[in-house]
């Protein structure tokens, strides 16, 4: 909104010519989003424990402690979250951009998804939501419209292609089947989210070094020269999204101070699969799909413990973790929750690391 409404007056006032720069309104968009939270998180707070007067449901075969340290704490914080990178957003970016439109649609799309799943809960006093099933179909027919737009927008050779890090200009077209798999993208990163988020502010740090790291991505990959140099894919218009990654990483360092052990509130599937479903649209804009999972890696691990540990107790009966996923396996060892949560921020710190390292890696 600002980009169109100063931007145009440049000419006449040349400070405004510093809204043409994505990193004066990057900088922008993380100030606005924290600016948000602070202001409106101990309001929305305060909301949702009025409305939830037990907090969120614990599950009664989770953890022993968190009957006794998470009774009673609101859950649904991913309002703050949304609420803070959206209006950030809007107010800093290009909205005559492609690309902005369909994260927010995913975004909002997933959160809508989340509200309902969270609402469910809530209602029935438990921890289970939304059927399986119902979800997925939801999650999925978000992701398959929002690829086809994502395949509308962009342009050739890259609407349909998928790339592959390590290698200069390989490109396995997909054709239509790339629907289905830019969708699996976007759904399996939103549930890696939500199947992390088990812990006060296990989630949300290494949500927002994703953010950060997928920010640069977008910029680099939306700028042509830079593109040309480290020999990844252009992608024309891309780089807008780096203002988005921008106010959510705001956003998610506004929602820690209220999410850090103890926490205030908690951010729910209203958040969890909102955030998660932005990071997967963002890497299929970018063609960097593989490299999500890298820089995600830790949402990949606690997502591949709940498989194995389905898969082992189904095949044989036995279980491979004392509890899954697998930030509950170390509670169940006698690990403190604050350590294991700072120590998994530490493996989403390398991973990112090493997710970014893969950019000169051609």
């Amino acid at each position: 909104m600002l980009y169109h409404l100063l931007y145009p007056l440049a000419d006449e006032f040349q400070a405004f010519n510093l809204f043409r720069y994505l990193t004066f309104r990057s900088g922008g968009a993380v100030v606005t989003s924290l600016f948000i939270s602070f202001v409106a998180g101990p309001r929305i707070i305060a909301w949702l424990k009025s409305k939830q007067p037990g907090g969120q449901p614990i599950r009664a075969d989770g953890p022993e402690g968190h009957l006794v340290r998470k009774k009673g704490t609101p859950t649904m914080g991913g309002f703050l979250i949304l609420a803070a990178a959206i209006g950030s957003t809007l107010l800093w970016t290009d909205l005559t951009n492609g690309y902005v439109w369909v994260v927010l649609f995913v975004t909002l799309g997933f959160g809508a998804v989340g509200f309902f799943d969270d609402y469910k809960k809530l209602t029935k006093r438990s921890h289970s939501g939304l059927s399986g099933r119902k979800r997925l179909v939801a999650e999925f027919a978000i992701g398959i419209v929002a690829t086809a737009f994502i395949v509308w927008i962009a342009r050739e050779p890259l609407e349909t292609a998928f790339a592959v890090p390590f290698f200069k200009n390989v490109l396995f077209e997909l054709g239509p089947f790339f629907l289905l798999v830019g969708a699996f993208v976007i759904v399996g990163a939103s549930n890696a989210v939500n199947l992390t988020d088990g812990l006060d502010g296990l989630a949300i740090v290494p949500s927002m070094i994703a953010a950060a790291c997928f920010g640069l991505i977008a910029y680099l990959a939306g700028n042509l020269v830079f593109a040309n140099y480290l020999q990844i894919h252009h992608v024309p218009g891309a780089g807008e999204l780096t203002v988005f990654c921008a106010a959510m990483v705001g956003a998610s360092l506004g929602f820690l101070w209220f999410n850090a052990p103890p926490a205030m509130v908690f951010m729910g599937d209203t958040g969890s699969l909102s955030i998660g479903g932005a990071l997967g649209a963002i890497a299929v804009v970018v063609k960097h799909e593989i490299v999500l999972a890298i820089i995600g890696g830790l949402f990949v691990l606690e997502t591949v413990s709940v498989i194995v540990q389905v898969a082992s107790f189904k095949l044989t009966g036995k279980r491979v973790f004392r509890m899954a996923p697998l930030h509950h396996h170390f509670e169940k060892k006698g690990w403190q929750e604050p350590t294991i949560v700072i120590r998994f921020w530490i493996i989403a710190s390398i991973l990112a690391i090493a997710g970014l390292s893969t950019l000169k890696l051609r």
